[in-house]
């Protein structure tokens, strides 16, 4: 019988913890560029947070509570697509280092594109055909999905059929994206209401009481104050010379244009640019950090008209730092 041994009190709490990687990233993003935190979360703060809680849910000691296996599921440009997004490429691999330093095991498929759109469509599916799978293989005490999705009400209905409790880790936040539009994310309440164990990580976050606790001030990786800049993509020609790639070509491109800062929000800000002043979106900086950005920095950046007219800068670089 499946975890018939759980209820002896020596007895390992084994956790499988379940990310939702665009998910992930999404709320990494709202607290390193949106929040007043301005930090990403950190996976091994995470991972202990989530091993103290289950402690705590569950009644037991948290040195029982083991997270017994971690899996990280995305959807991931082609490299082609990759390289040609300044410090894309070395960044993911940075965070495949982190992943892979904290024994979480990486599943990708290809990110498709539909009418402009791109999407990363089965994603969603084979979390949870590993989840359920593992769970039963494995014989988890507690599943923990880190997302938000209504998708996975089944897998959460079924894995309560095999006694193995679901813990579900979600923030609700609301965010500005690269045009300009608003949105509003929370988690599932059809979710919510078929696990044991509903997590809402803000409200434990944005809690005062909350300040001081350790746990809580570990789920955020530590800021350097030091400015940063993103390391430069080099190719090698066939004579074997390395050359710079896109950064130099926008520098001397004609149909950029220069200007500076005239405010910096939320994940979001704006250029002056008369008659009226141009927004931008944190993806749209190159070689420089969003966090890092102030008033009166001179930039060079291309406009781009949306849909309805309005006009949006892209592909921005700092020149002059004020």
């Amino acid at each position: 019988m499946l975890n018939n041994t759980l209820n002896h009190p020596k007895s390992l709490t084994r956790i499988g913890v379940f990310y939702d990687g665009n998910y992930f990233l999404h709320v990494s993003n709202y607290y390193n560029y949106v929040h007043p935190k301005r930090s990403r979360i950190s996976i091994n703060g995470l991972h202990e947070f989530i091993r103290h809680r289950v402690a705590k849910e569950e009644g037991t000691d948290v040195r029982l509570c083991q997270i017994v296996d971690a899996h990280y599921f995305r959807g991931r440009l082609s490299a082609s697509e990759a390289s040609q997004r300044t410090g894309l490429l070395y960044f993911e691999r940075v965070f495949d280092d982190i992943l892979m330093s904290e024994g979480v095991t990486t599943h990708y498929l290809p990110v498709r594109q539909s009418f402009g759109r791109k999407f990363d469509k089965g994603i969603d599916l084979w979390l949870a055909l590993e989840a359920y799978e593992l769970a039963f293989y494995k014989q988890f005490s507690v599943l923990v999905i880190i997302g938000s999705d209504s998708d996975y009400v089944p897998l959460a209905r079924k894995l309560n059929t095999l006694g193995v409790r679901v813990m579900v880790i979600g923030w609700d936040y609301d965010y500005t994206d690269e045009d300009g539009t608003s949105f509003v994310t929370r988690t599932s309440q059809d979710l919510l209401a078929e696990v044991t164990y509903p997590i809402a990580m803000h409200k434990i976050i944005d809690d005062e009481d909350n300040q001081e606790d350790d746990l809580v001030a570990q789920l955020f990786v530590p800021r350097s104050t030091e400015k940063k800049s993103f390391p430069k993509p080099a190719l090698d020609d066939k004579n074997g010379n390395s050359f710079s790639t896109d950064t130099e070509q926008l520098l001397q491109s004609e149909d950029r244009v220069v200007s500076t800062i005239k405010s910096v929000k939320e994940g979001y800000g704006f250029i002056n640019y008369p008659p009226n002043n141009v927004f931008f979106h944190y993806t749209s900086l190159l070689d420089y950090d969003f966090n890092d950005l102030s008033i009166g920095d001179q930039v060079q950046f291309t406009l781009e008209q949306k849909e309805d007219g309005r006009l949006v800068a892209k592909d921005i670089l700092v020149v002059i730092a004020s």
